[in-house]
């Protein structure tokens, strides 16, 4: 048995397929750069960051793109001769509008590389390729409605795919306007027995989160619903332990065995808040005599393990993770929006050197690299060699979820040059992004600082030391939670990334000062 979410932390929208022995998972990276991650495995039980295939300014530009904006609901389907990823690009996510731009790659191999992106609509949102048995390819996406008066989840648009052409043809249909759930979305298409299934996700990202199934002879409709309306879901259950159970995909295994993927969050008790983000979990699936898909165990609620091929090297994800900064970044790490980040990072001697840029929580260019915090208790260290000249700069350690909800403790100096630290925070209380501060400057000497925080229960004690081990606290207990959907600038609704840990530097004076990192420790507790 494997316990669910089988990809831990932020990782949404999962979207999966099978080439052959080998599975590959896709899910949203939304602001977070190089775009979407392709997780890969054997046995459905453990799972490996393989790459992220949107890498160049041509392919993906972000900045400017508010938080959780970017890249949603990727589609990965292979076509028997190569891979095509579908992704959006929103650009704008309050109001009326939101600007969803949605583009195909292709690669012969899932590492790449990948190709130019071809543009293809900007009516919605969650867009999805089908390769249907007679050749064609169709393209389907959920319909935003802007005007006052109308439902904003206007159903999902069918329009046919010319892949010679890159470009879509024909008549586009609303085929579906979802169940009384509402806000359909996220929508993929199968075939099989005769029959077009067509799975969404409706409810919002939220609690009420669920996965509709339909089902009808003809690709454009009309789809009926499936006998439970909903393929999975925990909106009625609050106690379960995995909530938000929506937005899924369907695969089968090389001996008939189908599984679904879907997203998924586990809050805390305490505040109800899920501080690992939204991420991916699985179940196992059966086609009853009715020719609908029924979840294993006659409920669609989603069960906390599931029965797979493999076993699960649990004691390798609990391990700990030690980064060092030679040769190439490691690919657990990110950034934020930029297809540049020559302008903000780069690795020498054997440290992260990044180049102050704009403040932490800019939306165009800062130097934020860091990892997804993937287990609920952890420690996070690293040493930072940095001279600041005044207030203006500073360079540490920050848990990270975006401009409305960080921590940070940073080494920074005052206004006549002597370096100190200090930790400020932008915290739910305050969603206009104005700043907490927690303590008075501590002064420090000459050399590294090493920093380290530690989150326990939700509480995050930030630690610094310089030349021993002697750790000192620094701070009061923090709360942690912040760094969740729950707490984002339009909460589960409209916040879709995750807790974040990691190094940044700034410099608002302009003059691009660099901090150099020697190290970054994840330590799971």
């Amino acid at each position: 048995m494997r316990q669910n979410p089988i990809l831990p932390g932020f990782n949404p929208d999962p979207s999966i397929c099978r080439v052959g022995e080998d599975y590959y998972i896709a899910t949203s990276t939304f602001e977070w750069f190089p775009g979407v991650q392709i997780h890969h495995s054997k046995d459905l039980a453990n799972w490996a960051l393989l790459t992220r295939p949107l890498t160049r300014k041509s392919q993906l530009d972000m900045r400017g793109n508010p938080d959780s904006c970017g890249i949603w609901a990727p589609c990965l389907t292979h076509d028997g001769e190569k891979f095509w990823l579908v992704y959006t690009d929103v650009k704008r996510k309050d109001g009326n509008f939101k600007d969803a731009h949605n583009y195909i790659v292709t690669a012969d191999e899932i590492t790449g590389p990948w190709s130019e992106p071809i543009y293809v609509n900007s009516s919605g949102f969650d867009p999805s390729l089908f390769h249907d048995d007679d050749g064609k390819k169709w393209f389907v996406n959920m319909l935003w409605d802007h005007r006052e008066g109308y439902h904003r989840f206007a159903g999902i648009a069918l329009q046919e795919f010319d892949p010679v052409a890159g470009r879509l043809v024909g008549e586009r249909k609303n085929i579906f306007k979802g169940s009384p759930l509402k806000l359909v979305e996220g929508p993929h298409l199968y075939r099989r027995d005769g029959w077009y299934y067509l799975l969404t996700a409706e409810g919002g990202t939220g609690y009420e989160h669920a996965a509709t199934l339909a089902r009808s002879r003809n690709i454009d409709g009309p789809y009926e619903l499936h006998p439970d309306m909903y393929l999975v879901t925990a909106k009625d259950n609050p106690l379960n332990p995995l909530q938000r159970a929506g937005h899924g995909d369907i695969v089968e295994t090389p001996d008939g065995q189908t599984y679904l993927v879907h997203l998924t969050g586990r809050p805390t008790t305490q505040k109800r808040r899920c501080v690992l983000g939204r991420e991916t979990a699985l179940q196992k699936c059966e086609w009853r005599a009715d020719g609908w898909l029924y979840l294993v165990g006659g409920t669609n609620l989603p069960a906390s393990e599931v029965n797979v091929p493999g076993t699960y090297d649990q004691a390798g994800f609990d391990a700990e993770r030690r980064y060092g900064f030679d040769g190439e970044l490691h690919i657990d790490f990110q950034w934020l929006r930029t297809p540049e980040p020559e302008r903000i990072f780069r690795l020498e001697g054997g440290k992260l050197i990044l180049i102050g840029r704009e403040s932490i929580g800019s939306w165009f260019e800062q130097a934020l690299v860091a990892r997804r915090q993937t287990h609920f208790d952890f420690e996070a260290e690293t040493e930072v060699s940095f001279e600041p000249r005044d207030e203006r700069e500073m360079a540490g350690l920050t848990g990270y979820y975006g401009r409305y909800n960080f921590h940070y403790l940073h080494l920074t100096a005052d206004p006549d040059g002597q370096r100190e630290l200090n930790i400020f925070s932008s915290v739910v209380s305050h969603p206009d992004g104005k700043l907490t501060y927690w303590i008075d400057p501590v002064p420090v000497g000459v050399g590294p600082v090493r920093m380290k925080m530690r989150v326990e229960n939700s509480a995050l004690q930030y630690f610094y030391a310089q030349e021993s081990d002697d750790w000192q606290k620094i701070g009061p207990e923090l709360d942690a939670s912040i760094l969740s959907d729950e707490c984002g600038g339009h909460a589960e609704h409209g916040s879709f990334t995750g807790a974040f840990v990691g190094m940044a530097a700034q410099d608002l004076n302009g003059t691009s000062r660099e901090a150099g990192f020697s190290h970054f420790v994840y330590r799971p507790l």
